[in-house]
């Protein structure tokens, strides 16, 4: 029977829990038995990690078989296996094997150094099967591994029992495929305070970026040509914002190289989280990258600007206060906190709410001191939403009945910020099937920067140049 992997949805994170559960019991009759059996995964945990797109499935016939879940390493440039399983009636078929390199190939290409684990030495499936796999035994008194020795000694795990392994990516060649991320937006507040002689509106709002979003794959073609590789449904790709960002960075570069860009969709297009804009931030500063353009972060946020008024908060990488069309950030500090976001399902055209009637136009500015007292929180395109859309209108109302449910952007999706994660689990399990929910953490920093920052970090293979 053919075996698949996926990205895991947060729908499957029951099954992988009870996977978790089977695959435990081959450890019975083991030493380390009593301590496998007490530690359950966090189910809470296992959907934060499917959020962020760090767990793959392994699928037969559309149901999970295994699955890989990856976690950030203890050290910089690192990933950990958090967990890797397989049901006890598919082992032996290679599917384990599948996973691990795929999830290595992943590692690799998104910039990580190594990934690092903990096993039994003593268990055929454990460290020799990892050492089949390229991981090699490491000192498991190096500091790195100290909060992992922590977390054994609270779960009674035997220290004798354990060692850690390790694993050496090699850096992507400079024209293979990398992968960078590109985060979801929200507003958490959106008004306009007057319109230009331009015919643009003055805007303020808070940008904030969020641990969920959109993936690109990247590789750097001889040829010139910049060429999407994927089908996105209903953007052609002459059209596609990532398309034309890659092309006005190399003609204002001066470029001769070319890049194939593939796609992966997860941001609800139309929903006011900033998904288009968002892969077009992420093309500029990935191939400003990979092409050794050196264009610094002002220059980028100037092309960023001329592509559209969302783009340049991506490109700079920070939530932010922003005024006059979204152009003019100001960094701003913002409290750990938890999001769900509802997709009603119905696509909301901004330039229909721009034009609408009823949309207040000359609000009174506001502060940044009024928006921290919780003073300033309310979306101008909201009342017009709701009225023109019955399925926004129905989100929210569903929304508020667990706090204060905003819109983001223009829509026509709706979000609830709550302090705890708990209370935003709590939510989404509760979601009617009408709506698709997504839980996400705020972030203060991009995982676009983090990203950047990894792949400075492998440089490129030597003796293969960027530039042509």
């Amino acid at each position: 029977m053919a075996v698949t992997i996926a990205r895991a949805v947060a729908a499957q994170v029951p099954a992988l829990c009870a996977i978790e559960r089977a695959a435990v019991e081959l450890f019975r009759g083991h030493r380390a038995w009593p301590a496998y059996a007490a530690m359950a995964i966090p189910p809470e945990l296992l959907e934060v990690a499917v959020s962020r797109g760090l767990v793959w499935v392994a699928l037969e016939e559309g149901a999970p078989v295994g699955f890989v879940w990856l976690q950030d390493g203890m050290a910089e440039g690192a990933l950990e296996i958090a967990e890797i399983d397989v049901l006890p009636a598919h082992g032996r078929q290679g599917i384990g094997a599948a996973l691990l390199e795929h999830a290595c190939a992943w590692a690799g290409e998104a910039g990580y150094q190594r990934i690092d684990l903990g096993t039994l030495a003593d268990v055929p499936w454990n460290a020799p099967f990892y050492a089949r796999h390229g991981f090699a035994t490491v000192d498991k008194a190096d500091p790195a591994f100290a909060r992992a020795r922590e977390r054994d000694r609270e779960n009674g795990f035997p220290d004798d029992l354990r060692v850690f392994m390790s694993r050496p990516l090699a850096a992507p060649a400079s024209d293979g495929w990398t992968v960078w991320p590109a985060p979801a937006k929200l507003n958490l507040f959106l008004r306009i305070v007057g319109r230009r002689a331009d015919g643009y509106h003055d805007l303020q709002t808070v940008f904030r970026l969020l641990d969920w979003g959109d993936e690109l794959r990247v590789h750097v073609r001889r040829d010139g040509a910049i060429v999407r590789t994927n089908e996105v449904r209903g953007v052609p790709a002459e059209t596609d914002l990532v398309i034309r960002a890659a092309r006005l960075l190399q003609a204002e570069a001066g470029v001769t190289l070319g890049a194939g860009i593939a796609v992966d969709k997860r941001i609800p297009m139309g929903g006011g989280l900033g998904g288009g804009s968002s892969d077009a931030a992420t093309a500029l500063v990935a191939l400003n990258h990979l092409w050794g353009c050196g264009l610094d972060e002002d220059a980028l946020a100037g092309l960023a600007h001329r592509l559209g008024a969302d783009v340049p908060v991506f490109v700079r990488g920070r939530s932010a206060w922003a005024e006059g069309v979204g152009e003019r950030l100001t960094p701003v500090a913002l409290p750990r906190r938890w999001y769900v976001v509802l997709d009603p399902g119905e696509h909301v055209p901004t330039a229909a709410l721009f034009q609408a009637s009823e949309l207040t136009r000359n609000a009174p500015p506001a502060t940044i001191s009024s928006f921290a007292s919780g003073e300033t929180a309310e979306n101008a395109f909201e009342p017009v939403a709701r009225a023109r859309h019955p399925k926004v209108a129905a989100a929210l109302d569903w929304l508020s009945r667990f706090g204060r449910a905003r819109l983001s952007g223009s829509g026509g999706c709706v979000f609830l910020e709550t302090a705890s994660l708990a209370q935003a689990r709590k939510v989404v399990r509760e979601c009617p099937q009408a709506f698709a929910a997504q839980l996400a953490a705020g972030l203060e920093v991009s995982p676009l920067h983090r990203s950047l920052a990894r792949h400075r970090a492998r440089g490129v293979v030597p003796g293969q140049p960027l530039r042509a």
